[in-house]
């Protein structure tokens, strides 16, 4: 899947990028949003595979392009016949969010990416548009630190694996009113807080990387993107888990259907029957192979944003595989417009 896929990927994140990346700093999130969606549904056309969407963005009635349940790739076409033999290829399930922090584009702040996730057919779960309590950290804390357990117990165990006092340690959290208790937690414990407006997966991913200055990611975000970090994670080996949220009280935004009742409910339909459970990135990304690729939108601790020059842009991509174990940074000249004449001095 690597070998035939993993270039491709890198240029589906990265047309998403460089798309949204020019409508940055204009206060029209849901714009940058619509761009990056049609640039990354383009290219995704373009590849020779048979892909399904199981995380993109919405139902067919809610959003035109990558709803979820959509099919992509060339050998997905009513006329796939004429050129490849769809048969031969193996299913695979995609993961999508063309631009992780919308509002972090359309007001210029540091963190947006274009992100996608990759598993053979059935290898990713397919979460609900809920909420879901999430806990990422490095590879060397794997089952160490428990979603179960308190902050201030896991801070504790983080400083152990990692040979480093709390005060040292750093934790990503969303600013939610959600959060109050548990910003106000870690700082009693000693470790210190960043605070992000929008965009986890980067800091889940972040969390796997040493040198990057993050060690944990603790809070509520939305579960789709849970999904996409714990592909990361389990590609690279870092720990994540995460629980879905469907009692509205506990969210305090007022987004996640019309009431907890109501929220199990449809988790019923959806046949999770446990609706408590605690998922590993095992369980999240199941598949034999994974394979995770984003491009940075917008500069943050793991890549650079998009930067335009004269003629093209340059951008910088991150691909995760499990089946190589390899984490590949990739920096990319698009050169969009050629000189007329080549000018020589």
């Amino acid at each position: 899947m690597e070998n035939t896929l993993g270039l491709e990927i890198i240029e589906v994140v990265e047309q998403a990028a460089i798309a949204s990346a020019k409508w940055m700093g204009k206060g029209e999130k849901n714009t940058a949003d619509q761009v990056a969606v049609e640039a990354m549904r383009e290219r995704m056309n373009k590849i020779y595979m048979r892909g399904r969407i199981v995380i993109g963005e919405g139902e067919r009635d809610d959003a035109p392009m990558l709803y979820i349940g959509e099919e992509v790739g060339i050998c997905t076409s009513p006329n796939a016949k004429d050129f490849c033999n769809p048969d031969e290829l193996v299913e695979i399930d995609i993961a999508v969010d063309p631009c992780e922090g919308t509002n972090l584009v359309a007001y210029g702040q540091p963190g947006s990416m274009a992100v996608l996730a990759i598993s053979e057919k059935g290898g990713l779960f397919a979460a609900p548009d809920f909420y879901m309590k999430k806990l990422a950290a490095p590879p060397a804390a794997k089952g160490k630190v428990d979603i179960n357990k308190s902050a201030t117990e896991n801070l504790k165990i983080l400083s152990e694996c990692l040979d480093r006092s709390i005060d040292e340690l750093v934790v990503v959290v969303m600013k939610r009113e959600r959060h109050n208790d548990l910003i106000k937690e870690i700082r009693e414990a000693g470790a210190r807080v960043q605070l992000i407006s929008d965009g986890d997966v980067g800091a889940a991913i972040s969390c796997g990387f040493a040198g990057t200055n993050i060690h944990a990611l603790m809070g509520i975000g939305a579960a789709p993107e849970g999904v996409i970090s714990a592909a990361a994670m389990r590609a690279m080996g870092g720990h994540f888990q995460g629980q879905l949220i469907y009692d509205p009280a506990v969210v305090k935004t007022g987004l996640i259907g019309e009431s907890k009742e109501a929220n199990i409910e449809r988790l019923q339909s959806m046949n999770i029957t446990d609706p408590d459970k605690v998922y590993d990135a095992h369980e999240l990304a199941s598949g034999q192979n994974v394979l995770f690729a984003a491009c940075g939108i917008t500069s943050g601790n793991l890549m650079q944003g998009v930067r335009f020059f004269h003629g093209g842009a340059r951008t910088q991509s991150l691909v995760i595989s499990s089946q190589s174990k390899t984490a590949r940074f990739v920096d990319t000249i698009h050169m969009v417009e050629q000189p007329k004449t080549l000018q020589l001095h």
